[in-house]
């Protein structure tokens, strides 16, 4: 029997892997990047969250992202103003990304800022609705072609722009009185939904419990001239919705203010704010909005004068395929799913995402999800689907203690709620709104730690 040496194993070890984990390793000799913003408002009438329409556009949506060029390989971060992208609607709008950046769309990460003043957008369900003679319950099939057409010629022209790239800079800084748990523990362990408007004096009385308090900044820079900033930050982003408003809402605010004061591009990615919300300090009124904008603001700002340059280092790009199994129990079979899509009692928002979006989601089952990180030396910026707990983002930051380690949910929302076996066993909202099993959360860890770098 032929005997095979160490070094033979090991390689055979990491060829047999290679299903699993793509890796890209880059030198930072020749970088550049683009920045692009487009508008993608739909027009008035078209559907958003929950069945609303749109009367009125007192904030443009926008898709705001940079086209990374190092060495030749273009990669692109987008965050798109909407609630959410499903499904192979996602992988549709990376794609033609891609196309437009000269990119591969595995190097293509698009994330939702997650805004309810915004539409849901799922053209394969859509279509299941109008089968069914359910009208218009989510984004119009034309509408979508129409706004991604305009984005991808938008990130086409950035091309014309590329400026070079030789410094990273990291930062962050405590965000005072925006995020609080939306999962709020009372006696007896029974779990208090706090939601995004709160009118309840004795509920938002009670402490924020687990959130990240932490606002993350990356700047791309040329000398000590900044080009771009990335901004993470992980609640819920809306204070009230369903009144025919399209708004970014407190974060396109405090993004679009920042941008205009200090001259530079800013983009804002959502973290893992599954169960975090800004109920302990918005009644939904306006006064209330105004001045979480201005907190959120004002940790910008505190990141930004924290941030450091340094030399751009080696950049690398890591994909993973995450495999998440659906939920078929009680409530959450084919069947089910179905039966409430065709329901004409139902209500609407019922009928378009725990019908005719789970039944999409099912019937893509077995198909991975592609999830994706980008490290900047010792800057990882990870992109993550659903709608994760931040206790996800939390294990990200643990397994690198000695890095800088960013998180942006609301990728592909297919899966909606990520939640721990932990959420499950507490009950509560998230886990009724999950369309993967609890033992998902063993699957969402090591795909992180293999982003990282670790497994």
């Amino acid at each position: 029997m032929r005997c095979l040496r160490p070094w033979m194993i090991l390689v055979s070890a990491l060829l047999s892997q290679s299903w699993a984990i793509s890796v890209e390793a880059e030198t930072a000799a020749k970088v550049r990047v683009a920045t692009f913003c487009c508008d993608v408002t739909p027009p008035l009438g078209q559907t958003m969250i929950a069945g609303d329409t749109i009367a009125t556009v007192p904030q443009p949506l926008l898709a705001k992202g940079i086209v990374l060029d190092a060495d030749g390989q273009r990669y692109v971060l987008c965050a798109v103003d909407w609630c959410e992208l499903t499904n192979g609607t996602h992988d549709a709008l990376r794609k033609r990304i891609a196309v437009a950046a000269g990119a591969d769309a595995s190097r293509v990460a698009v994330q939702c800022v997650h805004q309810h003043t915004a539409p849901l957008v799922d053209v394969d369900a859509q279509k299941l609705l109008a089968e069914v003679g359910a009208g218009q319950l989510l984004m119009d099939a034309k509408v979508w072609g129409e706004i991604t057409q305009r984005l991808a010629a938008t990130v086409k022209q950035s091309l014309a722009r590329f400026e070079p790239v030789d410094r990273v800079g990291i930062g962050q800084a405590k965000v005072d009185r925006v995020a609080a748990t939306r999962r709020v523990a009372v006696e007896g362990g029974k779990i208090r939904v706090r939601y995004s408007t709160c009118k309840e004096a004795d509920l938002r009385a009670l402490p924020e419990g687990t959130i990240d308090p932490y606002l993350k900044t990356v700047t791309l820079a040329r000398g000590q001239k900044p080009l771009v900033r990335l901004h993470y930050y992980a609640t819920h982003p809306q204070t009230r919705y369903g009144d025919g408003r399209a708004s970014s809402d407190f974060p396109g605010a405090a993004r679009e203010k920042l941008e205009r004061k200090e001259g530079v591009f800013q983009v804002y990615f959502t973290g893992c704010g599954g169960d975090i919300t800004v109920g302990k300090y918005n009644d939904g009124s306006d006064q209330c909005r105004d001045e979480l904008a201005e907190r959120l603001l004002a940790g910008m700002e505190a990141s930004v004068a924290a941030t450091k340059l340094a030399p751009l280092g080696p950049i690398r790009w890591r994909t993973y395929p995450l495999r998440l199994t659906p939920r078929t129990d009680a409530g959450h079979t084919p069947a089910e799913c179905l039966a409430l899509m065709k329901n004409k009692e139902a209500a609407p928002s019922s009928r378009a995402y725990l019908g005719a979006m789970r039944v999409v989601f099912l019937q893509r089952k077995g198909q991975p999800i592609e999830v994706s990180s980008l490290a900047i030396g010792d800057a990882y910026l990870l992109h993550l689907p659903g709608e994760p707990m931040v206790a996800f983002q939390q294990y990200a930051q643990q397994q690198r203690p000695g890095a800088f380690v960013a998180v942006a949910g609301y990728g592909d929302c297919g899966p909606g709620y990520l939640c721990t076996e932990r959420a499950f066993r507490e009950g509560g909202y998230e886990p009724t709104a999950s369309a993967v099993v609890p033992e998902s959360e063993a699957a969402i860890k090591k795909a992180i730690s293999a982003l990282l770098g670790i497994d």
